[in-house]
């Protein structure tokens, strides 16, 4: 048998193995880990609430200013209202600005909740602000915003 004119055969298998690796490693190529910025956490809020205009005050926002593990952050809020039919706190939104998905979660409350306050976990990518919105019956809206420095084993980051 010569060399000469001798063609390779490949299997099926062999054919979809190397499409396969092919399609994968142009996809990875591709692939950036989304992250929010001031802009898209801006945009985000206005799906929210709209086109109003939020104020500063009634809300407090309780977070580590240094946080050792971004995996699991601890945050609590608060928002002054007397949660009576007349003037109560609809709901609370947290957001944070270097996430891949910047609105954290949403609290819902009614004049029955009696306090407009709640406690959770979150997990944060990087340092970052973390802001809260509070929407009243009313229609207004007030805001807070705090820094938590997320650090990588306690090293800064």
């Amino acid at each position: 048998m010569s060399k000469q004119g001798s063609t390779q055969t490949f299997t099926r298998r062999q054919v979809l193995i190397a499409a396969s690796g092919l399609a994968l490693a142009g996809f990875v190529s591709r692939v950036r880990p989304a992250i929010a910025d001031a802009a898209s956490t801006q945009e985000a809020i206005k799906k929210v609430i709209g086109g109003k205009d939020p104020k500063p005050g009634r809300i407090k926002l309780k977070l580590p200013e240094i946080a050792e593990n971004g995996n699991t952050v601890p945050v609590s809020f608060s928002v002054d209202s007397p949660m009576t039919k007349k003037d109560y706190v609809k709901a609370v939104h947290l957001f944070a600005e270097a996430n891949p998905r910047p609105n954290v979660g949403s609290f819902y409350f009614s004049p029955t909740s009696g306090k407009a306050t709640a406690s959770t976990r979150m997990r944060l990518l990087k340092t970052q602000n973390i802001v809260a919105l509070a929407e009243m019956n009313d229609g207004s809206v007030y805001m807070t915003k705090t820094k938590v420095k997320v650090t990588i084993g306690g090293c800064g980051g």
